[in-house]
């Protein structure tokens, strides 16, 4: 592969490590690489509740992953167990991030995740050090002095390099760094075996390669790639470029998605077994992206449900939940697209306990306009409409709760104590 016409630049992919669990670890004087500490969120007498973050020793000495379940979390003293703090997190984040920005331009710094940023450093590491390794290093013992947090670097030449070296071998190296570069790509990354490692390719891709007789990178790197994406669409041909370390993107260009939705999703508090409740909670969810289409002035064409059982009703039915859609004419009244919903979720459903909920609508186009319906009551349909835009308003003045449905009271209604969630979880400052 001739590398002399692609891009060569400086790029850091920075990671706070155990980001949650650290920042908790720190809010209560301890060490995060010797605290032992989990951030669980939901904990309940069910055992759903999800680990967050797990802090290095956590993750060590007791196999926890951020992933695991709360009965999957051994029962011991050693092992403290804190609620999520999202407000807390944001505010570190921020404080991060501005650290970064003292190395590189703003428009240089581009926050990838609440605990990952990536940083052109192309036209600026030559202000702070000798080396981009000696940069680096600085960034962590700034972040560390400022802070007390733990960064991981990857360093590359450009952002996919940077994010390989980051998951690949900086959180594996001692000084938590790690290099890749063109040059070596093929003695670094082309001996790995386990593709699910690698970014971008998940357990269906990895066994989709494996189909087409690609074990590793090298292989991966060596096969044709005009029939590697007629097999696999563009895709193939990221992943043919991913293993040659190509990555031709510009971070400061905005790409428009083709298809946008709207969506939401829940992970309930409980396992929900009556229809009532459950369908409860699909209509407050179905009305809360319905209100973020309308504040775009847009319709939908699509509806879409997400259903995921309960741990032990997905072992017993042999499957983890059910997803459906349903194209239909282009609507924006909220009572209508729920009843689609519903729908979709009475003719699939058959009883399992259900534990996760998600709502998309997609197929946007602009609303320009009611469209009335020449089988209902004209009068009828204005007065629906102005009354559903007057909720609206309200809401969005003076908040989701000024205004909201009785059957919200009811057991198993989430919309009240979801609406003081931060990005779905506890964002109180308190350690209860």
């Amino acid at each position: 592969m001739d590398y002399a016409n692609e891009p060569h630049g400086v790029f850091f992919m920075i990671d706070n490590k155990s980001f949650y669990a650290s920042v908790e670890s720190i809010e209560r004087g301890l060490n995060p690489l010797r605290a032992v500490l989990i951030v669980m969120s939901e904990a309940d007498n069910t055992g759903s509740g999800l680990v967050l973050a797990a802090s290095p020793q956590a993750k060590k000495r007791f196999g926890i992953s951020n992933v695991s379940r709360q009965y999957e979390v051994p029962m011991t003293p050693e092992l403290l167990v804190v609620p999520p703090r999202m407000n807390l997190y944001i505010e570190k984040n921020l404080a991060i991030n501005k650290i970064f920005r003292s190395f590189v331009a703003d428009e240089d710094c581009y926050p990838y995740s609440i605990d990952e940023s990536i940083l052109d450093m192309t036209h600026s590491w030559r202000l702070f050090g000798k080396t981009p390794l000696n940069v680096a290093r600085k960034i962590q013992k700034t972040v560390r002095q400022q802070l007390g947090l733990y960064t991981t670097v990857g360093i590359g030449e450009n952002p996919a390099q940077a994010k390989l070296a980051l998951d690949l071998f900086a959180k594996h190296d001692h000084e938590l760094i790690g290099t890749l570069s063109y040059a070596t790509m093929a003695s670094k990354i082309w001996p790995l075996t386990d593709l699910t490692k690698i970014w971008s390719i998940g357990r269906r891709t990895a066994a989709h390669l494996q189909r087409l007789g690609i074990h590793s990178m090298r292989d991966l790197a060596q096969v044709d790639p005009f029939e590697l994406q007629q097999e696999m669409g563009v895709i193939g041909a990221q992943l043919f470029a991913l293993a040659w370390g190509i990555d031709r993107s510009q971070l400061h260009e905005l790409v428009k998605p083709h298809d946008k939705s709207w969506g939401n999703s829940q992970v309930l508090p409980r396992d929900y077994l009556k229809q009532a409740e459950i369908e409860l909670v699909l209509r407050e969810i179905g009305l809360q992206v319905t209100a973020r289409m309308w504040h775009h002035q847009q319709k939908a064409g699509c509806v879409s449900l997400g259903i995921g059982f309960a741990h032990a009703a997905a072992q017993e039915d042999g499957r983890t939940g059910f997803s459906h859609s349903l194209r239909i004419e282009s609507t924006d009244n909220g009572q209508a697209l729920v009843t689609y919903l519903l729908n979709l979720f009475r003719h699939a459903w058959t009883g399992q306990a259900v534990r996760h909920i998600a709502v998309s609508f997609s197929k946007l186009v602009p609303n320009s306009g009611l469209q009335l319906d020449l089988f209902q009551d004209a009068t009828r349909q204005l007065k629906d409409d102005r009354f559903e835009r007057v909720l609206d308003s309200v809401r969005a003045r003076f908040g989701t709760t000024a205004l909201f449905p009785a059957s919200s009271l009811l057991k198993g209604g989430t919309m009240l104590k979801r609406a003081g969630l931060v990005g779905g979880h506890n964002g109180g400052n308190s350690y209860e």
